[in-house]
């Protein structure tokens, strides 16, 4: 599955795409403005783009532009705008952007659109300028490598029984989850596995887990929640 950054000024907007690209398999990350946008494209590129028109700070065509600009603009970029007229359309198609939603956006006109979007080669500034017999002036790109983080250190293997026969492993078993039910439960299975390793890990520091995983406080809270898994009281017991 992708990652996708979706960016709106408008919370219930990107909660609600959240959640349905969610509900799809995607890894999702959120930004309100064109300052987070930036930050989060600067720190990993993601796989597509809904970006809206309409913010308060830089407008997603200005920000679209900037991209292109800064060499950036490597990934597919679908703009959302519930009052774009069609000239603004055309100027986002022209600058990159592959697609254009309308808002209010219909799920199956999301879908399609994101499908459509991951399907397509991605087409640097360079190959554009290329095939156009234009000149790419770019501005340096500030994204500098950054080491690997440091594994966290595993935890001591329990010790065999000797005594025990042996299992037999059939490879229905990954990680200690089974592989032999519905994707959705094994996907719920590994996520409180993963959330529970970073809350112990981060002393349930809920802004220090949403750093780690990427997820802004309100949707981590919601998907804790969903997990089943109560941070608040599970910190109240460590005191």
């Amino acid at each position: 599955m992708a990652r996708i950054l979706v960016v709106d000024d408008e919370i219930g907007i990107r909660e609600l795409l959240s959640e349905i690209l969610y509900d799809e398999g995607h890894t999702i990350e959120l930004a309100e403005n064109a300052a987070q946008a930036r930050a989060a494209r600067l720190r990993s590129r993601p796989d597509l783009v809904l970006l809206d028109i309409w913010m308060p700070d830089t407008d997603g065509v200005s920000l679209l532009k900037e991209w292109s600009s800064q060499g950036l603009l490597d990934m597919p970029v679908i703009m959302m705008s519930g009052h774009a007229t069609v000239d603004t359309a055309v100027e986002a198609t022209r600058i990159g952007a592959v697609d254009f939603l309308e808002k209010p956006i219909t799920l199956q006109k999301l879908l399609k659109a994101v499908e459509s979007g991951l399907a397509r080669p991605v087409v640097s500034p360079a190959m554009l300028a290329a095939a156009r017999g234009e000149p790419l002036v770019t501005t340096p790109s500030h994204e500098t490598p950054r080491p690997a983080p440091a594994a966290a250190p595993s935890a001591p293997a329990p010790k065999a029984d000797t005594n025990a026969p042996a299992a037999e492993n059939d490879g229905s078993m990954v990680g200690g989850i089974s592989l032999d039910q519905p994707l959705r439960e094994a996907r719920d299975e590994f996520e409180r596995v993963y959330f529970e390793y970073h809350l112990a890990r981060e002393n349930y520091s809920m802004t220090r887990v949403s750093e780690r995983t990427g997820l802004e406080r309100t949707h981590l809270y919601r998907k804790l929640k969903q997990l089943g898994i109560d941070a608040s009281a599970r910190r109240r017991n460590q005191r």
